[in-house]
């Protein structure tokens, strides 16, 4: 957050107002709000801008099914303010594709039948498009074997080590793992 949208947020006397103007760019739109500056993206996003396909599951940052796509690095969307994101790039599950030209990891996950009740799917989905920019960016995870290696073979238990931040209640991660795979063998667009 800017230092100016911060001083419109403070009063004379150095207390929070109960509203705030602010501009988020989701899914390359520019979208104002009055928000009160403690409103969580996640809440932004659901009841501000109708967005509901990022979900609150656990709204503590424990399940991922608020994960969302800011300036590409993942986040959950439950642990961050709303007004701490203008300026910044947000890609919801809705800004990723559409029915008829589907994102390649949506693809994967519909070919892999990598999904049940579809609750943490769009979590799950935004989670693995920021998990393979860190793994192709050379990020290592806890699962791996060198962490000096300019790159890192996305082996399965890679994978999960490195989605483990987003639940399925339904456990279909075998089918998830597949999916990612399938998208990091054959690449992005």
């Amino acid at each position: 957050m800017s230092e100016t949208t911060f001083a419109e947020i403070m009063n004379d006397a150095g207390n929070v107002t109960t509203r705030v103007q602010t501009a988020l760019t989701v899914n390359g739109r520019v979208r104002q709000l009055d928000l009160d500056p403690r409103t969580s993206l996640l809440d932004a996003l659901r009841e501000y801008l109708h967005l509901t396909g990022t979900k609150k599951g656990c709204d503590h940052g424990q399940c991922g099914a608020c994960t969302v796509l800011i300036n590409g690095r993942r986040i959950n969307a439950c642990l961050t303010l709303a007004v701490m994101h203008e300026g910044d790039e947000i890609v919801t599950i809705e800004g990723l594709g559409s029915p008829n030209a589907l994102h390649p990891m949506q693809a994967a996950f519909v070919d892999h039948d990598a999904f049940q009740c579809g609750y943490c799917t769009a979590g799950q989905i935004c989670s693995a498009i920021g998990m393979l920019a860190e793994a192709k960016a050379g990020w290592p995870s806890h699962a791996t074997a060198d962490v000096t290696a300019p790159s890192t073979a996305l082996t399965d238990a890679e994978i999960r080590e490195r989605m483990s931040g987003n639940i399925c209640r339904c456990a279909a991660y075998p089918n998830i793992v597949a999916a990612i795979r399938k998208v990091a063998e054959v690449g992005e667009r």
